[in-house]
């Protein structure tokens, strides 16, 4: 009876160590089931199906895919994010880099500077896009006031930015890469402190100048850092939809969809068309997209840990 009794007590003080760790789960859990898991199976379904949200639900099979496989829009918003990516991912990171090996120095007010890069990524989206609208304004922008004075080209010959078809997509590059690239630099200073200074000192013993400690000892230092930014790079360049629907707000008809990416593709397929269908089927291809991206980050995650 004794042992029996101690038994009792010893499950029961188990299940109290389980319900506790699973309250601390749980509230994690329900959130990431109620706003995360829940959706993506229901985007999953509503793929293969066709509803405006008030019509009865019908069952279409591959039809959204090959409707969206044969729909021009959807290319130009694939190749608008393709080229945005191919902008935004190699020039930020070199920025990045920059910015980290100039303000890694000891420098005076190198604090101050930091703050000064890294607060465009804190900074209110609205707030700087409104900011960049008028520095880049095509016929009042003193960017274009400064290239007229240099070039002494009528205002006409000069980049339109956003509002030109040519310079839309390079507006919102360069807007990105300043807006992100503070945050970045973070991320290069942190692998940067890693780096063990023997090495640097050692190499300048033998003779090695500033290219060559850069090229021999930085480089494949932050390797691992530099993988880990890249990957982040290019998922949130395909995800991106708030920095374009800032700038270009209600000028996709005048620009005739060059500013369309995938997820901007995706919100008017299903809000303004009321395809949501559709709009889960272009959500499942970006998904996979993204899901194909983040495995290849953990395999080189993995790799680099080794």
């Amino acid at each position: 009876m004794n042992s029996a009794t101690q038994a009792r007590k010893g499950l029961s003080r188990k299940a109290k160590e389980n319900l506790i760790a699973y309250s601390f789960i749980a509230p994690n859990f329900i959130g990431f089931s109620l706003f995360t898991l829940v959706p993506l199976i229901f985007a999953l379904v509503l793929s293969v199906l066709s509803w405006d949200g008030s019509n009865p639900i019908e069952f279409v099979g591959f039809d959204n895919f090959v409707r969206m496989f044969k729909d021009k829009t959807f290319w130009q918003a694939l190749q608008n994010t393709l080229l945005y990516t191919a902008g935004v991912v190699p020039m930020t990171m070199a920025a990045a880099l920059g910015l980290a090996l100039l303000l890694n120095q000891k420098l005076r007010g190198r604090n101050f500077f930091r703050t000064v890069a890294f607060f465009p990524y804190v900074a209110s989206l609205v707030a700087v896009a409104a900011v960049w609208s008028f520095l880049f304004s095509p016929t009042r922008g003193p960017v274009n006031q400064v290239l007229h004075m240099i070039t002494n080209l009528p205002v006409s010959k000069l980049p339109g930015w956003a509002t030109d078809k040519n310079w839309a997509i390079p507006t919102v590059i360069f807007f990105s890469i300043w807006k992100t690239m503070g945050y970045y630099m973070v991320i290069y200073l942190a692998g940067l402190q890693n780096v063990n200074p023997e090495l640097y000192e050692s190499a300048s013993l033998d003779g090695a100048g500033a290219i060559n400690r850069f090229r021999y000892i930085t480089i494949p230092q932050l390797a691992p850092t530099t993988f880990f930014v890249l990957m982040i790079l290019i998922i949130n360049s395909f995800k991106v939809y708030d920095i374009f629907i800032t700038i270009f707000a209600g000028a996709d008809n005048v620009l005739s969809g060059t500013t369309r990416v995938l997820v901007y593709q995706i919100y008017n397929a299903a809000f303004r068309s009321l395809n949501y269908g559709y709009a889960s089927a272009i959500a499942l291809v970006l998904f996979l997209i993204v899901l194909i991206i983040t495995i290849i980050q953990f395999k080189g995650e993995k790799k680099f840990g080794e």
